[in-house]
């Protein structure tokens, strides 16, 4: 091997341990958050949960504020990517209700982002995150389902009265958070019967969807 290709290997193995390395903190991060709280939780903690110090941490993060934000960006960019890959389904009805699958399957399979996503106090840098998430429409997940529901209104699909694309928005989304949540929250209580999430959300939807459509049988 020429020594040009051993440096070059040698950089390769470098970046790919710093890659790593960055990702080992945003995971701990992650999971004290979730657990500790984003205001409790310090640089410090976060660093004894990988095994660093918390001098190392400061050469992949300046502060915490920058790796909430980038821990931000990477979940809800991860959400939004998920919901695009439904691809562009002609009906919106329909739309909206693979979008919710979509989501579900998201939440389910990555249940630690969720949790750090939309079940801790927001921040200002979760703020800041979200105003920089808004310049990449591809991957926010809510203008998706935002400007689907808009289109619905727009085609005459819903109900008159159902006139408000944010307020319908929420309906649909605050259907999904409530079933995800109790589960995730309530899903090991032996006083509680939970059914499985996925199949409640496909009796959910097709419940929400049908009251809110002005012609049922759509």
């Amino acid at each position: 091997m020429t020594t040009s290709a051993i440096r070059s290997a040698s950089l390769a193995r470098r970046e790919r341990q710093k890659a790593e390395t960055r990702q080992s903190i945003l995971d701990a991060a992650r999971e004290l958050f979730v657990s500790e709280g984003v205001e409790a939780t310090t640089m410090r903690a976060i660093a004894a949960r990988i095994g660093y110090t918390p001098t190392a941490i400061y050469h992949h993060f300046r502060d915490k504020d920058a790796l909430i934000q980038e821990l931000c960006l990477a979940d809800f960019s991860a959400l939004g990517q998920a919901m695009h890959k439904i691809g562009r389904i002609e009906d919106p009805v329909d739309r909206v209700r693979r979008m919710a699958y979509a989501y579900t399957d998201f939440a389910l399979d990555n249940t630690s982002q969720y949790r750090f996503m939309f079940m801790t106090p927001p921040t200002q840098s979760l703020a800041v995150a979200h105003e920089e998430l808004h310049k990449r429409p591809e991957e926010d997940a809510y203008l998706f389902l935002l400007d689907t529901v808009t289109e619905g209104i727009n085609l005459g699909v819903y109900r008159p009265e159902l006139s408000d694309p944010v307020e319908l928005a929420q309906i649909f989304w605050g259907g999904l958070h409530g079933i995800i949540s109790l589960w995730l929250t309530h899903c090991g209580n032996p006083h509680i019967i939970l059914r499985d999430p996925r199949e409640t959300i496909r009796t959910q939807c097709d419940l929400i969807i049908r009251g809110a459509l002005r012609n049922p049988t759509h």
